[in-house]
């Protein structure tokens, strides 16, 4: 489709008094880094400037264009294609196809979780794992951090048993108390055989990242093996309970940094971390936390507090594994463009820092992957940052680029129903984005 017949994109008008506008476009008469890593910076000034969006492309955009509508036609895409490339400085719209049609994102779905996280919670939030006494009993209480790990147990371990000590106790009861978050369930769209290997049923509780049935347990097993080993006598099993309110506090760890848990979460693309995010997000809203009430708060984020459109938008939980999800390309790219406003830019920064650039060993993009290893997509080797998306029939990539006009550009494309290998289509989803970098081998 010619970009000149892509419809204009759904967001509020971006007020701003003459003399910011003067002060910022001052500003974005600066030099602007080169490097991917600088990225958030160039953005920010180039958002600067005004806000209206043109339907008429000058050559380097028309280029890029004409491009994409020779690449998008791969067989390897399959018939069913949802894109759009934007100039991240004026919101031009550069090329789009059924750009506002909904198909499965996969794990593009991260994106809106994160921004909502960041935005309910705040970057700097830590989540909070205790460990209580009472009644003879050591309760270690979840807090939701999805990133504990056996150190930090082995941590409050010493902390506890030196505080028994001292109280003259040499033997305790040990218990788990997940309670923050209720009973796991399924959520739309996703099957028994996402656990535990794709996602873990959603607890409060987890150490180490374990792909477990029951990651509060383990967690509480792993604590009571700490605690004997450095001379706490463990009586019994450990049980799961709720933790009274009389006991007393003996420790508690904090996790990073809000801010640093996405940034891991969208270069790994951890699906449990992101439903974990999408419950604490929902209690951050004062909301219980399920699915349901997550994603209702992700709509409220990204509509009534963003104004991007919800037009065909349907999501059902936070990685992105559910089959139900359906996200326009636009409302993707909509969302990146979002983290590189400078209104917006210290609380939605680490989404920036968290995508994978092209060839970035260790995340999603990396040649452990196979991507950008192709003559369609080598030239854009860090070059090209952008979230993955990978499910049977679906796979999708949305990102940011500069383009040889000098110019960032936002993509997002989502293609559904292929029946190429996922290898295959992810190499043609590379060319096109390698395509707005401006490579054409």
């Amino acid at each position: 489709m010619p970009a000149a017949a892509v419809g204009g994109r759904h967001r509020k008008p971006r007020a701003m008094s003459p003399a910011v506008r003067r002060a910022l476009v001052v500003v974005a008469a600066g030099p602007i880094a080169g490097s991917i890593l600088a990225a958030p910076s160039a953005f920010a000034a180039d958002k600067a400037v005004s806000r209206t969006t043109v339907t008429a492309l000058d050559a380097a955009e028309q280029k890029i264009a004409d491009n994409l509508n020779t690449r998008s036609q791969d067989a390897r895409l399959g018939s069913t294609l949802s894109g759009v490339v934007v100039d991240a400085k004026s919101d031009k719209v550069v090329w789009g196809h059924d750009a506002t049609t909904a198909l499965m994102p996969a794990s593009n779905t991260k994106l809106a979780t994160s921004t909502a996280a960041l935005t309910v919670l705040g970057p700097g939030h830590r989540f909070t794992t205790k460990v209580v006494y009472g009644d003879g009993t050591l309760t270690l209480v979840g807090g939701g951090d999805r990133t504990l790990s056996t150190e930090d147990l082995d941590a409050l371990a010493k902390t506890a048993a030196a505080g028994l000590k001292n109280a003259g106790l040499t033997s305790v009861k040990v218990r788990v108390d997940d309670s923050l978050f209720p009973e796991p369930t399924l959520a739309n769209g996703w099957n028994t055989g996402y656990y535990p290997t794709e996602v873990a049923p959603v607890r409060a509780l987890v150490v180490d990242g374990h792909a477990v049935t029951d990651t509060s347990l383990d967690a509480g097993q792993a604590f009571a093996k700490l605690l004997a080993d450095r001379g706490v006598t463990v009586t019994g099993d450990v049980t799961r309970g709720v933790a009274g309110d009389g006991d007393v506090p003996v420790a508690q760890h904090q996790s990073d940094k809000l801010s640093a848990i996405v940034k891991h979460m969208l270069k790994v693309s951890d699906n449990n971390i992101a439903e974990t995010l999408l419950r604490m997000t929902a209690l951050g809203a004062d909301r219980p936390a399920t699915f349901e009430d997550g994603t209702a708060v992700v709509r409220k984020v990204l509509s009534h507090t963003y104004g991007v459109s919800l037009d065909n938008f349907e999501m059902y939980d936070g990685s992105g594994l559910s089959r139900s999800t359906r996200i326009p390309a636009q409302t993707l790219a909509d969302i990146l463009d979002l983290t590189i406003d400078p209104r917006y830019r210290q609380t939605l920064k680490s989404i920036v820092d968290g995508l994978p650039v092209a060839g970035e060993a260790g995340a999603t993009l990396g040649p452990e992957w196979g991507r950008f290893d192709t003559p369609d997509s080598q030239c854009a080797v860090g070059k090209v940052m952008a979230k993955t998306g990978t499910l049977t029939g679906a796979i999708a990539l949305s990102g940011m680029t500069k383009a040889q006009d000098g110019r960032w550009k936002i993509f997002s494309f989502v293609e559904n129903g292929s029946t190429a290998n996922p290898g295959d289509i992810k190499d043609a989803l590379d060319g096109l984005a390698a395509t707005v970098n401006g490579c054409w081998a």
